[in-house]
């Protein structure tokens, strides 16, 4: 609504109404950030990545992230959140326990109780330090896998142990205490029954101790029916929280074999890549329980299994899959309004949840802008005074 500085209604005031940002977290993983080791690639990389997306993951797998016991790569994450607040990019950690082994340090003891105490101190300390920064985790990945006759690591024979219950449900307790406002996942790919047993049973006083569930879909050899996406998405959203596809890849070369043996993009698969792309999103985009997708991985160099995953080439230019995605993201998903106001200084509209800056001119000229949030499934409303 629009008003005079005495209160009344300014009918005919032309309003404009832009999309800043979205509400909907677009991401992907961003773990090539200053290792692309070729600068003008590296400059694409990160230009293209933030002109798509409004999200990003960082790696915090234990082996890697502390080589070294009590030398854990702060440095390099605190880069990455510098540059990443300066694009405007909300980040998230991922994952802080994991019995796979990158997230069991060949250096970890036998101990029980001493890898309680560092495991549940790593997490305790690392979500107390980013806070502010970094609001947002997988805190548990994969506990499904519980008990792990393949990877048999140390972690993940202390969680066999432990069992999947106990093993996900302390490194959530302490996560909260480390950061009460923080948004915190658990995350897996086993989209079975087990699975949402686990999610549903890690409650305190009857409430979930976690805030969004964590759902990976890589579909190296295709698509899911949409059937199955509708069908995963009702069924985890009866938990009643909000659903973050957290590892989504589908890619654009041919598998050469079993394994982690596959081919380089082509463009016959590259079309293929951008079709399934577009189903895929505009199914979760409408769903009103999802509320985050993290691509895996955004680029071909450096891609997991080697695969031909990424959103844009190893060169760093885009994929048919790219432009697509971005013509839904900031064109057919991202509103642009203008219009005049009404006899009693009101215009209605409706617009994808998201940040705004709305401009109002007078007919006498007099101007004033704001920026608000607008929040979808609410009665938003504003006022402006000219």
């Amino acid at each position: 609504m629009v008003r005079d500085v005495q209160g009344r209604p300014v009918p005919g005031a032309r309003l404009k109404v832009t999309q800043v940002r979205h509400e909907f977290r677009f991401g992907c993983n961003f773990f090539m950030f200053d290792r692309v080791g070729d600068p003008e690639l590296e400059e694409a990389y990160r230009r293209r990545f933030a002109n798509l997306l409004n999200f990003a993951t960082l790696g915090f797998y234990w082996s890697s992230y502390e080589r070294e016991r009590g030398q854990p790569a702060y440095a390099y994450t605190d880069k990455v959140l510098e540059w990443t607040r300066t694009a405007g990019i909300e980040c998230k950690g991922h994952p802080l326990v994991w019995d796979h082994p990158a997230g069991s340090p060949r250096w970890l003891p036998e101990a029980d109780d001493e890898l309680a105490r560092l495991s549940n101190g790593r997490v305790e300390e690392i979500v107390a330090r980013f806070k502010g920064r970094l609001d947002c985790w997988d805190v548990v990945n994969e506990a499904t896998h519980l008990p792990d006759r393949a990877n048999q690591t140390r972690m993940a024979r202390w969680g066999e142990q432990l069992g999947s219950d106990a093993y996900t449900r302390q490194p959530l307790l302490v996560a909260r205490a480390a950061n009460p406002d923080a948004t915190l996942l658990v995350n897996d790919y086993r989209l079975v029954p087990r699975y949402y047993q686990l999610l549903d049973g890690l409650r305190a006083d009857g409430k979930l101790l976690f805030d969004a569930v964590g759902i990976q879909s890589h579909m190296h050899d295709g698509g899911w029916p949409l059937r199955r996406v509708r069908e995963v998405c009702d069924t985890y959203a009866r938990l009643g929280l909000p659903l973050h596809f957290t590892e989504t890849t589908l890619v654009s070369g041919p598998r050469l074999g079993p394994g982690e043996n596959w081919g380089p993009t082509t463009p016959e698969l590259e079309a293929r890549q951008a079709e399934s792309v577009v189903q895929f999103y505009t199914m979760l985009f409408a769903h009103p329980a999802v509320q985050a997708i993290t691509w895996w991985d955004f680029s071909d160099r450096g891609a997991w299994q080697r695969a031909a995953a990424g959103l844009v080439r190893a060169d760093m230019t885009p994929k048919p899959a790219y432009e697509r995605l971005l013509a839904l993201v900031k064109g057919d998903w991202w509103t642009r309004a203008e219009g005049f106001t009404d006899d009693q200084g009101q215009l209605a509209l409706d617009a994808f949840g998201g940040r705004y800056r709305i401009a109002a001119e007078a007919r006498n000229g007099r101007q004033a802008t704001l920026e608000m949030v607008w929040r979808t499934g609410a009665e938003n409303r504003v006022e402006l005074r000219l």
